[in-house]
């Protein structure tokens, strides 16, 4: 990415997180292609159901991101962190909705293995939508029990950012966010064995 382009989007995320509303739509031109990068990286996690595309995704992320007026927006890294979040809640709901219609709304046990994979975003899973609904909901306890850690695993495991980079969009440092997720990791590991056992 150029300098000048870098400071523009810079810019922009300020001026958003002052408040100004044009500022986004000139944002979002400009970051489209991390956007889309952002999107075909999750939608990969969803295999089987080509329902929801990308751009659909993308739209759907965008009205979400415009309705959050950019608070607090400091970084392209932490602007990707946010998109990312937007994205993946968009997933979430679709794929909750499709569950329900599938399975009666009852989440089924999942394989341990399956979760792993998930986690490690392997493809071809055979219900990879399940065992990611399965992370979800661990990442939900993870929210109640440690917000920032949450954050750290949203950076991570759903955007995709370098450990550099979620030490930016999160205020802390490199050695910070590589213990922090080793320890993220093993919280979920340990959840999601509680929750659904050690095989099928």
């Amino acid at each position: 990415m150029s300098q000048s382009r870098q400071e523009t989007i810079s810019r922009l995320l300020r001026d958003v997180g002052a408040g100004d509303r044009e500022a986004f739509d000139r944002l979002v031109p400009l970051v489209y292609d991390e956007l889309r990068e952002v999107a075909r990286r999750q939608r990969r996690r969803w295999q089987g159901d080509d329902t929801l595309g990308t751009t659909a995704l993308i739209h759907e992320a965008y009205l979400r991101l415009a309705g959050q007026s950019g608070t607090g927006w400091t970084s392209l890294p932490h602007f990707h962190a946010v998109a990312s979040r937007a994205v993946r809640q968009v997933l979430l709901d679709y794929a909750k909705g499709q569950h329900a219609a599938k399975r009666g709304g009852a989440l089924h046990r999942v394989p341990l293995e399956e979760i792993e994979e998930a986690l490690e975003a392997h493809d071809g899973l055979e219900d990879h939508a399940e065992a990611l609904l399965a992370v979800e909901e661990a990442l939900v306890r993870l929210e109640r029990e440690d917000p920032p850690l949450a954050r750290l695993v949203e950076c991570r495991f759903h955007a995709g950012l370098t450990i550099e980079d979620t030490a930016e969009a999160l205020g802390i440092s490199p050695a910070t966010v590589k213990r922090r997720w080793v320890l993220a990791q093993a919280w979920l590991y340990r959840d999601l064995s509680r929750a659904h056992g050690s095989g099928g």
